[in-house]
């Protein structure tokens, strides 16, 4: 049942966010493997301006309800919570893959080592959330206006620099989008409650915006591959960044149209509990791709892609299915009592959902 304290159309956006992050691990992966490209890569080619900076701008939204909360229950809401899921779904991952399936505990080790500086694989968005929480607090305690740090994030995002450090690379990628969604979020809600009721005009704009982004996309100079692609017009740095913040708008504009259809509650319920997807589907994506090719059933690398995908968003949402049912590893997806560092905190997690969601479900 949909709680009174969260936005429907916040978390349709948040669940269409989630398949095009999984749709991306889906096809790259596979095509890594199949060394072909199917019809899902040009599906996610679309989607490369705006399918991060998406998430990072939604995840801003409700940033104002608690920046200005005292720094100890600011950080266990903003920054303690991210890193929890963060060290465990680590803990796992690198166990299951480094000290399992590789049989190297050495190795196993030195992956949990750098883990702690070097945000370890698809986990990386969940470390620069507590990141990214952590900075923009320090910018609202130093009085910083966003007229600067806009302008800063933006340079930093063009430039897009390749450091040794990964999360000094994916700072420089994606606060923008997060400060954006934090200085921009009056106007966007606005934008999402004149759009509800005027679906026409609200689908006439996202037919042209979808028409823009899908020309720059793919205009010469674009180039499709098994493991990412090149855009075209889009590639620059100005106008990438500007189909970002377009592409992201946009998807919130959609999931205020499709939260008002009762048959898209399945997508609003996968995004208020994306969390559950976004930490657990590599490991069915990998077993599952590796089962397919081994066996030869299916090797054209669309259709595989497709049933990788469908792996991938399913099988978490059945584990979590069961592990509510049973009682017993709920820790997996919602952080306990232990976890948190504040006095005033709940038992236990209301939501098991991402970024957005969960500050929604913290704004006492």
């Amino acid at each position: 049942m949909n709680s009174p304290m969260r936005m429907p159309w916040v978390d349709t956006a948040k669940g269409l966010s989630i398949i095009l992050v999984v749709m991306m691990y889906a096809a790259y992966n596979t095509g890594e493997y199949t060394g072909g490209v199917g019809f899902l890569h040009y599906v996610i080619g679309f989607a490369t301006p705006f399918r991060m900076p998406e998430f990072f701008l939604i995840s801003g939204l409700f940033l104002s309800q608690v920046i200005d909360r005292p720094w100890r229950r600011y950080i266990d809401r903003r920054v303690v919570h991210y890193l929890y899921f963060y060290v465990l779904w680590a803990i796992i991952s690198i166990g299951l893959k480094i000290g399992i399936f590789s049989r190297d505990p050495a190795g196993m080790l030195h992956d949990l080592a750098m883990a702690v500086v070097q945000p370890y694989g698809v986990l990386w968005f969940i470390y620069m959330l507590a990141v990214f929480g952590l900075v923009a607090k320090l910018l609202r305690q130093f009085g910083v206006p966003a007229w600067i740090v806009i302008p800063c994030a933006a340079a930093l995002q063009m430039w897009a620099p390749h450091p040794d450090s990964y999360a000094v690379e994916q700072f420089a990628a994606y606060f923008v989008f997060f400060y954006v969604g934090f200085v921009m979020a009056p106007l966007v809600f606005r934008l999402v409650e004149w759009t509800q009721p005027r679906p026409m005009l609200a689908v006439a704009g996202l037919l042209l915006w979808a028409v823009v982004n899908g020309l720059l996309v793919y205009s010469p100079g674009y180039a499709m591959q098994p493991v990412g692609m090149q855009m075209g017009l889009a590639a620059w740095p100005p106008l990438h960044l500007t189909l970002a913040v377009a592409g992201a708008v946009a998807l919130c504009v959609l999931g205020g149209l499709l939260s008002q259809f009762a048959s898209m509650e399945w997508l609003r319920w996968l995004g208020e509990h994306s969390l559950v997807v976004y930490v657990a589907f590599t490991i069915p994506m990998s077993l599952f791709r590796g089962a397919a090719l081994a066996s030869g059933l299916l090797t054209d690398t669309g259709m595989l892609s497709l049933a990788v995908l469908l792996v991938s968003i399913i099988s978490p949402v059945v584990l979590y299915l069961i592990i509510q049912r049973v009682g017993f590893g709920m820790f997996l997806f919602e952080r306990p009592a232990w976890a948190h560092i504040d006095n005033s905190a709940p038992l236990a997690a209301p939501s098991a959902a991402l970024p957005a969601a969960a500050a929604q479900s913290s704004r006492t």
